[in-house]
């Protein structure tokens, strides 16, 4: 089953962030790049990305045949979508398992949703 984990930055986390050294950073990276390989490895990672500031992003609407933009951020939320894994692996539990080694966890915070198919919820 697929599963999505949607990370999910806060004020604590980009806070927390900034007070890192380079050397803190690297290492947070790195810890990233285990998880990567550790679920390259077993198979069940599927595709896995940072985002840009949501500041950067555009929302698209369509009203009366035309397209319209506006700039982001969007909400009025202090969480901001970070980034994501798409994942393919046996169960829920298997995917919060993956979630809970995110690094950053906290003060990130991750959620995991089943990918649903055409159908339904992909089984």
């Amino acid at each position: 089953m697929k599963y999505m984990i949607l990370i999910h930055s806060n004020p604590a986390s980009r806070e927390a962030w900034e007070r890192f050294s380079e050397a803190e950073r690297n290492e947070g990276m790195g810890a990233y790049a285990t998880l990567n390989e550790d679920l390259a490895e077993s198979g069940e990672l599927i595709v896995t990305e940072a985002l840009a500031e949501a500041s950067t992003g555009k929302r698209v609407t369509v009203k009366d045949g035309r397209t319209l933009t506006s700039d982001g951020p969007f909400a009025e939320a202090k969480e901001q979508l970070a980034g994501f894994y798409l994942v393919d692996c046996e169960s829920i539990d298997r995917a919060i398992e993956i979630a809970a080694r995110v690094p950053g966890v906290p003060p990130l915070e991750a959620e995991v949703r089943p990918v649903l198919s055409f159908g339904g919820t992909e089984m």
